[in-house]
């Protein structure tokens, strides 16, 4: 669990998010799309509406990944269950935690994906530069 100083958080603005949410998502596909050409994992990833990211997997079975601009949120559903991640970071180190639990999002994310693929699987942020 991270515990986070209100005073390291940086404020965003919509903007800031709609840019910093853009990055995690294509983070979370190249992550995925890698994981899926290395391990043969068969996965379908698809964006809709630039928002969404659907991940099916082999059993039929899907991760969705989705933005909420109004709380600056990324909602995630799996077979585990539905987790809602608030921004915690700085805009040099983004970090997502979750509501409830106070998990890392990629963390938690890695996880769901490696439970419903059957095999280890990385999420990492693209570097930003």
């Amino acid at each position: 669990m991270h515990t986070t100083n209100s005073a390291q958080i940086d404020k965003i603005d919509d903007k800031q998010f709609h840019q910093i949410a853009s990055h995690l998502l294509h983070s979370i596909e190249v992550s995925l799309e890698s994981a899926d050409e290395a391990l043969d994992l068969d996965l379908d990833i698809a964006r809709q509406g630039g928002n969404v990211i659907n991940i099916v997997f082999r059993d039929r079975s899907v991760i969705v990944v989705n933005t909420q601009p109004p709380l600056h949120e990324i909602w995630v559903a799996a077979k585990a269950g539905g987790f809602h991640y608030r921004w915690a970071g700085t805009l040099l180190k983004p970090l997502w935690l979750d509501t409830k639990t106070g998990n890392e999002l990629l963390t938690d994310l890695a996880g769901f994906v490696s439970a419903q693929a059957g095999n280890d699987v990385k999420i990492s942020l693209l570097d930003l530069r």
